[in-house]
């Protein structure tokens, strides 16, 4: 019988990458994503992992039709871009809501089925923006920061019902992340950050653009499934990218500021 998988954030990028590749390799694929999503091959499933109630109800949809859930890779997300002192709260609120809170609703409903049936995974998508923080996307940033620290956390709670926890961290992803990402109003502010918004977020975009294909960090996720003691941190991106994650963790702090600020556009 086929392994049951719930994706959130499938109807575009990363997450319908990986509900694609997942399908192919054998798994029985709900992709789930507020607007619903649309594929002859795997079951689309609309969820607002915004919604305490609609998260409740798709996965409790799921184990009423397949009477099990193997494994959730929680993928829904966007991205906010403009400097902290003008982002209103309510708009960073937002950011959390859907990027870091709207995983915890998903996992929190799937970890009592898992913990009936004797085991599970979980792939938590994160960030290398999650390790090095990306200026004027510091919402982004703190979503994903915080989603290493409940990842890392929540694995030694569930280790002992045979759950396990990884953390995928991408770097720059050719994806319509780029092109959905919301900028903050600063119209009527002076103009203090202007140019330096423009000079970080614009070098972001070319990135992106210029980073790996989603079918990369798919396949990623797919070796993360298969393996039989997952690692609980992977990075997927460009090595220059990836380097820099050693480097934050080895270097000393000013040596590596001094290094990152260029490659951030700062």
């Amino acid at each position: 019988m086929a392994k049951v998988i719930l994706i959130t954030g499938a109807s575009a990028g990363i997450g319908q990458a990986c509900a694609d590749r997942l399908h192919a390799h054998g798994w029985s694929v709900i992709g789930a994503s507020r607007r619903g999503s649309s594929s002859a091959a795997w079951t689309p499933m609309e969820m607002d992992v915004d919604s305490d109630e609609s998260v409740l109800k798709g996965v409790t949809t799921i184990v009423e039709e397949h009477s099990r859930l193997d494994a959730v890779v929680a993928c829904a997300g966007w991205g906010l871009a403009g400097p902290v002192e003008l982002t209103p709260i309510s708009e960073a609120k937002h950011q959390l809501e859907t990027n870091f809170w709207g995983a915890v609703r998903v996992v929190q409903a799937a970890l009592p089925v898992m913990r009936r049936q004797g085991g599970g995974r979980v792939v938590l998508i994160s960030s290398i923006g999650g390790i090095v923080g990306i200026p004027f996307q510091a919402f982004y940033s703190a979503s994903k920061f915080a989603m290493e620290g409940y990842g890392e956390a929540l694995a030694y709670e569930v280790a002992p019902y045979g759950i396990e926890v990884t953390l995928v961290e991408p770097g720059n992803v050719r994806t319509d992340f780029t092109s959905s990402r919301r900028d903050v109003d600063c119209s009527g502010a002076d103009e203090t950050y202007s140019a330096a918004v423009t000079k970080a977020v614009g070098l972001m975009e070319k990135d992106e653009a210029n980073g790996v294909d989603p079918s990369d960090v798919a396949a990623v996720v797919d070796k993360v499934l298969r393996a039989g003691k997952p690692r609980r941190r992977v990075s997927v991106g460009k090595l220059d990218e990836r380097v820099g994650i050693l480097g934050k963790r080895l270097l000393p702090y000013r040596l590596f500021e001094k290094g990152a600020k260029s490659s951030l556009g700062v």
